[in-house]
């Protein structure tokens, strides 16, 4: 979004609030609201998605898309990139993290504000959809209560078993909307977290409580991208289908290598869109900012040495052109431990630009990175591997294009 745009929100938000509102909403003085107006400065970036929360909601609908979906816990629109290349069509976004939700706007415009804690969301107030998305965190449940209830001989469900915790409000949207077709993703770990009581309580939630065909896959990243990145993924269908996991087409791990999404000397459209925030374009090379300084690699070669001596495996991840990486984390603006990218002998590591994170996740070139590297670091260290949530995509897409079509009765409601 460039200076015009918020210019235009501006604009429009003066339509319908004051000076005082908007100032009060911005949390800005007046005499700066007066500024902006006057073009007597240039409003920052955030101004414009920020006033998007004061118009009145116009949805854009694309009369053309096969369905419709929601992004819970959207973070920056990874799973929708996914979605929206199937035919979908996002109708509500929730994203509580401020930056994050900066990154989606920049990247997928207004079509609708970007909701902010879901938890404070009636399920009213969401649209109907075909499709839920979601990566939710991973929380733990109070099994005591439950058994209570049992001893008691007192009838339990979801909102008893996972009140307190994200995936509640996951289960209450999907009991009131009655989706066609879900798909959630997590970690790994997710299985086996409170030794697999928590996993227990969302299969039967989703299963026996909401009524859904349930499916789930640990599905590593290095399918697609040279970063091994094990994440489960959950899909469900509210009426029978014919799925399993073979109709996921997964290419052999290990074929694509770091070389490929590296910054190179050849023009990359993406160079050309970041401007001069990642690489050198005179010299040819990634800015110095990004290689290690001499305190810090050696603090990090000690750190290795002490824990390798311990009998621990902590320590740096050193890979090269022909290497695949470590999972890719939200700390890596730390130190970049997890991933130093090799530039020989003569001189110290560097950590991967925001842009090669980027690239590491699969986003496209075309993905734009309105945040600092601190920030954006956070947001592709939390978010998913583009292509995975693809592939799945793909193979789950004729099966809710062919629930749609049967689907002739309104949306159906719980009881």
């Amino acid at each position: 979004m460039n200076d015009s745009a918020a210019l235009e929100y501006l604009a429009a938000a003066r339509l319908h609030h004051s000076q005082a509102a908007i100032a009060k909403h911005l949390g800005v003085s007046e005499r700066q609201v007066r500024r902006w107006e006057a073009r007597e400065s240039s409003p920052p970036q955030y101004v414009g998605m920020a006033l998007q929360r004061l118009l009145p909601f116009q949805p854009v609908t694309n009369p053309n898309a096969d369905f419709k979906f929601i992004d819970l816990f959207a973070g920056i629109g990874g799973i929708r990139l996914a979605f929206e290349d199937i035919g979908g069509e996002c109708v509500f976004t929730s994203e509580w993290d401020s930056y994050a939700q900066r990154t989606y706007m920049a990247n997928f415009g207004g079509q609708h504000p970007i909701n902010g804690d879901i938890t404070q969301i009636p399920a009213d107030d969401i649209p109907d959809h075909d499709v839920l998305l979601g990566g939710f965190p991973c929380q733990p449940f109070s099994i005591a209560g439950v058994s209570k209830k049992n001893a008691l001989g007192r009838a339990h469900g979801f909102a008893d078993e996972t009140q307190g915790t994200l995936f509640f409000d996951v289960a209450r949207i999907i009991a009131a909307k009655q989706p066609k077709a879900f798909l959630l993703e997590n970690v790994k770990n997710l299985q086996s977290h409170d030794k697999g009581r928590t996993f227990a309580v969302i299969l039967r939630t989703l299963r026996d409580e909401l009524g859904y065909q349930v499916f789930h896959k640990v599905i590593d990243g290095a399918h697609f991208v040279p970063q091994h990145r094990e994440r489960i993924i959950i899909v469900g269908f509210r009426d029978p289908v014919v799925f399993n996991w073979d109709m996921v087409d997964l290419p052999a791990k290990g074929t694509r290598t770091l070389g490929e999404i590296i910054h190179k000397k050849a023009a990359e459209p993406a160079l050309e869109a970041d401007g001069v925030n990642y690489y050198d374009h005179a010299k040819h090379k990634v800015l110095d900012k990004y290689t290690l300084t001499d305190k810090l690699w050696q603090y990090l070669q000690n750190y290795k040495i002490k824990h390798a001596a311990a009998g621990n495996g902590f320590g740096f991840g050193l890979v090269t052109k022909e290497g695949v990486t470590r999972t890719l984390s939200a700390r890596y603006y730390k130190d970049g431990s997890e991933i130093l990218f090799s530039q020989g002998a003569k001189k110290n590591p560097r950590r991967l630009t925001p842009r090669e994170c980027a690239r590491l996740m699969g986003f496209p070139d075309s993905f734009k990175i309105p945040v600092s590297d601190t920030r954006a670091y956070k947001q592709f260290g939390n978010s998913v591997v583009v292509p995975v949530m693809a592939a799945v995509a793909r193979a789950l897409q004729p099966l809710i294009v062919e629930a749609v079509q049967n689907d002739s009765e309104p949306i159906r409601r719980a009881a």
